[in-house]
């Protein structure tokens, strides 16, 4: 019994540590009670596994958040929350995402992608959601109803299954309420626009941009509402919450500092050249065809004359968004009723509506190609000179690609909307005084659409722009007249513009049944019996995605090509077990010993059976310290999208090393690609970086697999100090994905082999991005291999200071290496992205931690202070001249304050990145919204939050 209860004593200061409690207050409680303290420790259940023993830690690391720092960080969104841990990078998908944006917010764990992080509410998996999206939507998740998050290093696939490659993210909800609790909330940004490097550029350009302080702006409003209470004697609970959160968008030129688009180098305003006075590549069409070869291009001119372009760029960031507006509003439920001990039913309900809006810059023609008579009556007299003075006198068509932006409309803006349910019910109880059973069936669906609204329709362009062969424009028709300066009506665009609709439903259906329990049998060097869970489960995945015939023909001219519609589903059934096996106890070099061991056998309908399994050691040398290692082999196995995904044209970022008049690579390599001698220094390169790809799904591709290794320590030296120290190494081959199109391109220059030119496939004008006729196809593979690896410490202490408690913590991860290569076996291409920055990685600071100090003392009011730290990070490149060497180390400073005015009214004020610390800015090579790197640093400036709690 003595070792039990050091074992309860270890795990509770542990498990204080991870819940950044003061270890202090547990050794207090195990002093005064150590009854109570065990019972308490045996109540909570970390996520990695299903074994339930009072007296026993699982091997695996998991880092925690608690209520109480969920509350601290004045956070209303999920995501933003999750963004301060070490541990997670910022997805793809966030608030702060206006071009692309899918509307649902992803977590994405050790930077390995959302869709290899499996996130969990209360065990259970969260249901893909979102008409674009694959991965689990956490918008679904109300801040003020989480208890913990806990999130698992390491893989997880033994445990819960496919997609927990890199770990998961597991929010335990709070469920037992008490009493009925109202909360008011509000928020917003500050920042004194003083940018005098950003002023100074765009003094040069002749742009607008704010001055001085920008008062509260982006503001948040919110009303939570939770409730409960015990019935029937006692023998059941009921919860419920509502909440509704809406924020106000915040425009990109309400920042001086994103008030212009800048350069690839940032040394510039840039720009894009479909501008609203219109740019034009013109060429002779000879026997039928354009001759690119005496390619000339022109911009429009005040005299309504043509001039070979210069600097006519247009300033599209003032009018996107910085962050999106959003509307959303949730409620659930919670019920547990324990009939006996052999019959505890439970339901979980919970429903979640949202809305948001992404908007870009306005809509216009984006060089679509159309032949135009030159005799026409769109043309000038002068101009039909320009055309017979450049090209020849017998010139009688001429081929043009028209860069218009319609700044005579509104912005373009996509409307996407998500209305999220979920049904968790399921029963619990006891089998024999050692084993109990849980059988529970769940139900997701997301359904979700996307309204595009105000982009020009492609059809009806040669019509309205009397382009040879179309129908004349007649009666009802009202001409786009774009050679003509200032020609443009806003009738005449409102008349071009068109409205795309997506349709999106995801269902998840599981059922999943096991039974845990102590086997009765025990090691002979042991005092504790062997402890075991057997369970099966069946999921059910399915995805539809239904694109009208505007998507599907890509008929809209800001859209990149076409969106088609996705229909697909898989089956999973799955058996799966854990053993867990003490050892040793009472031995002079262990107070116990013990191995955990588990496996999963998984029989897809859509890539066959594959199994994952673990094998973990968890060793208390004595009272104080504990050694702990796991391995385990996880599996992620392709999703919807990944599996049959119509294969179309979309877009990627990045450069085309052949275009441009002095061109990377010679005129031989460049043919390689597709590129004639004609074209070879006369291809123009997008000023905006992006070009074609042809993108798509494939039904062949097999799971991913990943071995995942941990090693850690866990101390508690003393009462008031305790830490932990955990090495990670998640090592993936057969990672599903795309090889860069820049890649393959660059791969054909080189090499000249066949597997890498077939892929390139360039317009007649030799160009990559002008209409849709030149792409790079690019579609799923199972290929790239990568190796991430690092080290995760939790730091404690906790001492008493002028009456009050003082608790000091810190969690941090050093990022060892996160190593990808794209095609193994090839040379050049594997790039370790640990402490980089560039076209090929997101910013991985090597270091980065967050450091947070609370005082209290016990009476109405404590106070708290956080340190946020991202450490430097260089930069592999030498386009982007304004971040020069790299990334300089970032410190965030966050305050708040908690006030109980009476037993039933509390008050919480508080501001992050309180000393208004300005974002990096870096050049639009490596941008990600506004010239910085939103959601990696602190985008907006100062967030100040305040909160009223009434409890009755």
């Amino acid at each position: 019994m003595k070792n039990m209860t050091f074992r309860k004593s270890l795990t509770a200061a542990a498990v204080a540590a991870s819940l950044g409690f003061p270890a202090l207050a547990v050794a207090q409680d195990n002093q005064n009670d150590t009854d109570t303290a065990a019972e308490e420790v045996e109540r909570i259940q970390v996520t990695g596994s299903r074994i339930k023993r009072t007296d026993l830690e699982t091997a695996s690391p998991v880092e925690m958040v608690s209520s109480e720092e969920v509350k601290a960080s004045g956070f209303t969104r999920v995501e933003d929350l999750m963004a301060t841990l070490p541990q997670l990078e910022t997805a793809a998908q966030n608030s702060f995402v206006a071009n692309g944006a899918a509307g649902v917010a992803n977590l994405d764990l050790r930077g390995l992608g959302a869709n290899r992080t499996l996130v969990l509410v209360n065990g259970r998996r969260l249901q893909p959601g979102g008409v674009y999206s694959q991965a689990a939507d956490v918008n679904q998740i109300p801040t003020a109803l989480i208890e913990r998050v806990e999130v698992l290093t390491g893989g997880g696939s033994s445990t819960y299954g496919s997609d927990a490659v890199a770990g998961v993210v597991n929010f335990v909800m709070k469920k037992d309420i008490e009493g009925f609790e109202v909360t008011l909330g509000t928020s917003g940004y500050q920042h004194d626009n003083s940018n005098s490097y950003m002023q100074g550029l765009m003094d040069e350009a002749g742009y607008d941009y704010p001055e001085g302080g920008s008062g509260v702006d982006g503001k948040t409003y919110t009303v939570d509402v939770t409730g409960g209470s015990m019935f029937a004697g006692g023998k059941g609970s009921a919860s419920f919450y509502a909440t509704f959160r809406t924020n106000e968008e915040l425009l990109q030129g309400e920042r001086d500092y994103s008030s212009c688009a800048l350069n690839g180098a940032g040394t510039a305003c840039g720009g894009s050249s479909t501008a609203p006075v219109p740019n034009f590549f013109f060429s002779p069409i000879e026997g039928g065809s354009p001759n690119f070869d005496e390619e000339v291009f022109w911009s429009l001119t005040e005299d309504g004359s043509f001039a070979p372009f210069t600097d006519n760029l247009y300033n599209y960031a003032p009018i996107n968004h910085f962050m999106r507006p959003n509307d959303r509003y949730t409620f659930g439920s919670f019920v547990n009723y324990e009939a006996n001990d052999n019959f505890r039913p439970y339901l979980e309900t919970s429903y979640m509506h949202d809305r948001t809006a992404g908007q870009i810059a306005q809509s216009g023609i984006f060089y679509q190609n159309f032949a135009f008579d030159v005799d026409s009556d769109v043309f000038s007299d002068g101009q039909r000179q320009q055309f017979r003075d450049q090209f020849g006198a017998d010139t009688d068509q001429v081929m043009a690609y028209i860069g218009k932006r319609n700044v005579e409309g509104g912005p373009r803006i996509n409307n996407l909307e998500h209305n999220s349910y979920r049904i968790v019910a399921g029963a619990t109880g006891e089998l024999s005084a050692m084993w109990e059973y849980d059988v529970s069936f769940q139900y997701g669906s997301t359904q979700s659409s996307s309204v595009y609204i105000n982009d020009f329709y492609v059809p009806r362009m040669p019509q309205v722009l009397g382009a040879a062969g179309a129908d004349e424009c007649g009666e009802g028709c009202i001409p786009y007249e774009v050679f003509k300066y200032q020609g443009v009506t806003g009738e005449a665009a409102d008349a071009l513009g068109g409205t795309a609709i997506l349709t999106g439903l995801t269902t998840q259906r599981i059922v999943n049944a096991f039974v845990t329990g102590e086997t009765g049998f025990s090691m002979p060097s042991s005092n504790y019996n062997v402890a075991a869970v057997f369970g099966v489960e069946n999921r059910e995945v399915d995805f539809e995605r239904v694109a009208d015939e505007v998507y599907q023909q890509g008929a809209l001219s800001g859209q990149g090509g076409p969106t088609d519609s996705l229909i697909g589903g898989y089956n999973v059934s799955e058996v799966f077990t854990e053993i867990n096996v003490p050892l040793v106890e009472d031995a002079s070099w262990a107070n116990n010993l013990q191995v955990d061991l588990g496996y999963r056998y998984s029989d897809y309908s859509s890539s066959g059976g594959e199994p994952a399994y673990k094998l973990g050691l968890d060793w208390q040398v004595n009272d104080d310290y504990k050694i702990r290692g796991t391995y385990n082999r996880a599996v992620r196995a392709p999703n919807v999208a990944e599996l049959f995904a119509t294969q179309g044209i979309g877009l990627w970022a990045g450069v085309d090393p052949c275009a441009g008049d002095s061109p990377e690579y010679t005129q031989e390599q460049c043919a390689s690609t597709g590129m004639s001698s004609g074209q070879y220094g006369n291809v123009a390169a997008n000023a905006a970086g992006q070009y074609n790809a042809i993108f798509g799904g494939n039904p062949d591709l097999d799971p991913e697999l990943a071995d995942t290794v941990t090693f850690g320590l866990v101390g508690n030296p003393t009462d008031n100090f305790n830490f932990s120290i955990d090495y990670w190494n998640i090592e993936m081959e057969d990672r599903i994905g795309t090889i860069s199109p820049e890649l393959i391109i660059r791969q054909c220059a080189e090499t000249g082999e066949a597997q890498w030119c077939n892929a390139i496939t360039r317009s007649p004008s030799g160009d990559l991005w002008r209409g849709t006729d030149g792409y790079v196809s690019a579609t799923s593979v199972n290929l790239a291999e990568s190796t991430n690896t690092g080290i995760d410490t939790n730091i404690n202490y906790n001492t008493e200071i002028g009456g009050g408690q003082l608790g000091i913590s810190l969690t941090g991860t050093y990022y060892m290496t996160k190593e990808t290569t794209t095609v193994p076996g090839l040379a050049g291409t594997t790039i370790d992205c640990a402490g980089v920055i560039s076209s090929d990685c997101f910013p991985q600071a090597e270091w980065r931690h967050s450091m947070n100090f609370t005082y209290s003392t016990g009476d109405w009011w404590s106070v708290g202070a956080k340190w946020r730290y991202l450490g430097s990070v260089d930069y592999v490149g030498d386009t982007d001249e304004l971040i020069g060497d790299g990334l300089g180390s970032t410190s965030y400073l966050d305050l708040n304050a908690n006030f109980d005015v009476t037993e039933n009214v509390s008050v919480l004020l508080g501001m992050n990145n309180a000393l208004d610390k300005e974002p990096t800015l870096v050049g639009d090579v490596n941008s990600l919204n506004g010239n910085t790197l939103a959601g990696y640093q602190d985008a907006l400036g100062r967030y100040v939050f305040g909160s009223v709690t009434f409890r009755f």
